[in-house]
This record gives structure tokens, C-alpha cells and sequence, in this order.
């Protein structure tokens, strides 16, 4: 052990599903995630997981709501340290993939003021899920197939109708398995209902939901004091490039440091492990002192996505 103990990794993960059975402290990580993980270990870090706000404990999930997922990732830290006292050191490095990419951000974006006894030295973010209304780029509600999940755990305002009065009859039979079961067994249920669109699973018109959405991605861009590694597959079609473009575009106009990759032929999942080396030198320089760099002066539109990935449907994470 390091004098000081381990610097630790927070790690975020991706979609699983809502229900409490879908908690990797029940399930284990999925192989993908397992050997991401061990890699960090290998290079002298200890790691700590959070389940996330209400998988695995009392309450629901609020799948995708940022406030929530980013509180989770730096009380994961803090709990660690309290678990192993004298053997987890301070420093920190937050990560994340997908939805998980949207709770290492939202961690970051809330660390200086709920965590400010935490040294986060930087955050490796991959295929994320946030969006920026404020940002210099726009883009449209992202009509994924597994926006229903957040429909049915805050993502419908309030005052509006209830999940069960804006779903399809397949989308009510899909959300009583998501409340059951997690991401593998949706898209075995979605196959076997033909789902082919996101709107499959509607009883109502696109416009008439764009009016009951809560923006759970959506954040603020504001000033992060540490550095900020994010990555892209060219290939993804879970979250495409361009969105993920839309992101590096306004943390760098807020005046972050931030350095964004984009992997070509590599997907949402390939770019989680395509770009581990590049991680790995972020959190050794961030480790070492050295000042942080950005490329947010070269960054550029994407290009044409190339070759698609093999994404299956609810593989959102």
C-alpha cells in the first residue's frame, strides 16, 4: 500500500434497469465492467461501485436524473473511506460509461460544493448520457428505447398523466418486466413484442410527450476545478458521436479543461476499453501534479458515424 493508502476510482456504470435485482452488489459485474475495472486495480487503485440512489435499496431508481447519480458516485467515495480507514487515500479519479458517464459528470459538477472534503483530481468520462441546454450546441430529447425506464422514476413531470396512461399495451407489458427484471430480459421481452422504435411503446403523439418530460440529462455547464477526459466511439449508435460532441462543446465553453477522443470503428461499448490508456496517462499525469491540459481549441464536429456498432436494444450503457 502507498503511504497515504490507495487513490480510488468512483466508478459509475451503465444502464441495468430500475428494478432492485438489477444492483451489481446483487448480480456482480457484467464481464465488460469487470474487466474495465480490474485493469484499474492492476494499476494501484483501489475501486469503489455504487449501486446508485434506490437499486438494490428502499425507494425507486430515478434512472438517469444526474442531481441523484452524481450525490451516489462521491458518497461511494466517502463511504469507502470510512470502510477502510488509514487504506483509501483522498485523492480520486471519477469514471463512468453511459448513464454512468452522466453520474461521473453530475458528480463532478456538484463536487466543489457537496464534497469539497474529497481531492478529485479529474474524471475519464465514456459514451455519455448528459445533455446542455446552455451549451453552444443543440440537440433534440434523445428518443432512446430506454427512455421509458426514466418515465417510470421521475422522468414525467409531476402534474401530468402517470407512466401507465401514456404507454402502448407492448409498453406496458415492458414496463412490468423492467419493474421485475433488468436490461437482458426487457430486450428479450421487447423481441418478442416486435419492438422496433422507441415510439412502439407510446399511446401518445411525440409532441404530446415532449410536453410531460422531465430533462433528467439536463446540466448545467459550469466551471469543474479539476480536469476532464471524455470518450467516444465514431461507431456509437447509442449515444451518437454528435451528442457526445454537444458535451465536450459546453464544458469547454464553460472554461473547463477538457480533452476529448473520439476512437475510430469503435462503438458505445469498445470505446469504454479503447480508450483506457489514454485514461490510464490522464490519472497518472492528475496523480503526479502535473498541470492538466485540454484540446478544446481543436475539437471538431465528428464525422460520418462508420461502421455500426453491435449495439442491441436497451444496451444503453
Amino acid at each position: 500500500m502507498p503511504a497515504g493508502g490507495w487513490p480510488i476510482l468512483a466508478w459509475g456504470h451503465g444502464t441495468l434497469g430500475i428494478a432492485d435485482v438489477c444492483a451489481p452488489s446483487w448480480t456482480g459485474f457484467r464481464d465488460r465492467d469487470a474487466a474495465y475495472l480490474n485493469r484499474w486495480l492492476k494499476r494501484g487503485f483501489a475501486v469503489v461501485a455504487t449501486d446508485y440512489q434506490g437499486l438494490g435499496g428502499p425507494g425507486p431508481h430515478p434512472y438517469s436524473v444526474w442531481r441523484a447519480e452524481g450525490t451516489s458516485v462521491l458518497d461511494s467515495i466517502r463511504a469507502a473511506r470510512a470502510a477502510r480507514p488509514g487504506r483509501i487515500d483522498n485523492r480520486a479519479i471519477l469514471a463512468g460509461q453511459s448513464q454512468g458517464g452522466g453520474a461521473a459528470l453530475g458528480a463532478a459538477t456538484l463536487a466543489a460544493n457537496y464534497a469539497p472534503d474529497l481531492d478529485i483530481l479529474g474524471a475519464v468520462v465514456t459514451g455519455p448520457n448528459s445533455t446542455f441546454p446552455d451549451g453552444p450546441i443543440e440537440v433534440p430529447p434523445r428518443q432512446s428505447m430506454t427512455m421509458f425506464l426514466a418515465f417510470a422514476t421521475g422522468g414525467l413531470r409531476e402534474d401530468g398523466p402517470g407512466i401507465e396512461d401514456i404507454l402502448s399495451p407492448p409498453g406496458l407489458e415492458l414496463l412490468d418486466v423492467a419493474r421485475r427484471s433488468c436490461t437482458r430480459d426487457i430486450a428479450i421481452k421487447a423481441r418478442e413484442l416486435k419492438i422496433t422504435s422507441p415510439l412502439d411503446l407510446l399511446d401518445i403523439s411525440p409532441e404530446r410527450l415532449a410536453t410531460l418530460r422531465v430533462p433528467t440529462t439536463d446540466m448545467p455547464a459550469t466551471t469543474i476545478p479539476f480536469p476532464l477526459l471524455i470518450a467516444t466511439g465514431q461507431a456509437d449508435e447509442t449515444i451518437p458521436p454528435a451528442r457526445q460532441h454537444a458535451v465536450a462543446a459546453a464544458l469547454c465553453a464553460a472554461g473547463n479543461k477538457v480533452t476529448w477522443h473520439v476512437y475510430q470503428g469503435l462503438g458505445h461499448d469498445g470505446a469504454m476499453h479503447g480508450s483506457l490508456n489514454d485514461a490510464f496517462a490522464f490519472a497518472r499525469a492528475r496523480l503526479d501534479g502535473q498541470p492538466p491540459t485540454s484540446n478544446c481549441d481543436d475539437i471538431q464536429p465528428p464525422g460520418p458515424p462508420g461502421s455500426r456498432d453491435p449495439d442491441k436494444p436497451f444496451n444503453d450503457d
